[in-house]
């Protein structure tokens, strides 16, 4: 393993002491647990937006926390769920009397902590406290029935639901219209995945899967869960037709629809490749009568190492695309009005 770092078992704690270091005017966090990230930027009477989960994704989760977006990010592990209590802490030192909505990926840890949390949450403190879990990967799993929770996991889509959910709570909505933003844009975000090498957690020191030098897994997650197929590397242009025949029809979008693209790097991937991508992309959207209204290209939702991709689709309406216009300011992402 090359990684540079000190001890695996500090690796968590010393980057989160170097983004307070360098954010001092967006970040601080709660109490004496670096774990439990939140805003500078408190506003009276604003419904709170807080998310979570494991290490080793920056900048997803706690880099979209600031103006316009969250209000606080509960940092697990590496690839693990944070703690209840840790919530639980976020969620009472963002509250401002407007009540709190958890924004997270669909894994059972979260879950389970979350929902814990919420119920601490309004026992404890009499905190009301919403949530909406993201499930953007169409590889993942099937569409789920009407009524039923959406097995799929939740990956870089979620950046939309953030961006989406909080430009609502700046626009001081109540928690209800906030949530019902958040599960709009959830409901409305595809995501697919390719990944093309492993990455190494820390303290395991050894590469989590292994991979061909020559090959390719379409749909594999962020954290090295099993795609649809594995096979032999191919041209980008090849690549991303595949992948967005799968993300369009699973929607389905028609001739004029218009969306918001997200090009995510996994970590390993330079921006020349993303931008590769990103020309391919235009043109097969372009071939089937679907209009782009904006681009993000960048490392989004990385995997620590890991080498690939993936893309991101958000069906926009009229509502959807003045909130993903408004203004924001995190440590990772900024976007003035």
């Amino acid at each position: 393993m090359k990684k540079i770092i000190n001890k695996p078992e500090e690796y968590v704690k010393e980057m989160l002491e170097g983004i307070y270091i360098a954010h001092p005017d967006l970040l601080t966090y709660t109490g004496d647990d670096v774990h439990c990230l939140v805003t500078r930027h408190k506003v009276p009477g604003k419904v709170g937006i807080a998310t979570g989960g494991g290490s080793g994704h920056l900048p997803l989760f706690l880099g979209y926390v600031g103006a316009g977006m969250l209000d606080g990010c509960s940092v697990g592990d590496v690839f693990q769920s944070p703690s209840a209590e840790q919530m639980l802490a976020v969620t009472k030192e963002i509250d401002s009397g407007a009540g709190v909505l958890y924004i997270y990926g669909n894994y059972n840890g979260d879950i389970f902590n979350f929902d814990m949390a919420a119920e601490m949450a309004a026992f404890e403190e009499n905190i009301c406290v919403e949530s909406v879990v993201g499930a953007d990967d169409v590889a993942s799993a099937g569409p789920s029935k009407q009524g039923e929770k959406s097995t799929r996991r939740g990956v870089a889509g979620i950046f939309f639901v953030y961006k989406c959910a909080g430009a609502g709570a700046a626009n001081m909505l109540p928690l209800n219209e906030v949530k019902r933003i958040a599960e709009k844009a959830a409901a409305n975000v595809r995501t697919m995945g390719v990944a093309l090498s492993a990455c190494i957690v820390p303290r395991v020191g050894k590469p989590g899967f292994q991979i061909g030098e020559d090959e390719m897994e379409i749909g594999m997650g962020i954290h090295g869960e099993t795609g649809i197929r594995r096979g032999k590397l191919e041209p980008a242009d090849q690549i991303v037709d595949e992948m967005l025949e799968q993300i369009v029809a699973d929607f389905p979008l028609a001739d004029r629809d218009e969306v918001d693209v997200l090009i995510n790097g996994l970590g390993s991937t330079t921006l020349d490749e993303q931008y590769i991508v990103t020309r391919r992309i235009d043109q097969h959207l372009k071939n089937i009568g679907i209009k782009v209204h904006k681009y993000y290209v960048g490392e989004y939702a990385t995997a620590l190492e890991m080498a690939g991709f993936s893309i991101s689709l958000l069906k926009l309406d009229d509502e959807l695309k003045c909130l993903m216009e408004m203004p924001a300011c995190t440590p990772f992402f900024c976007q003035k009005a």
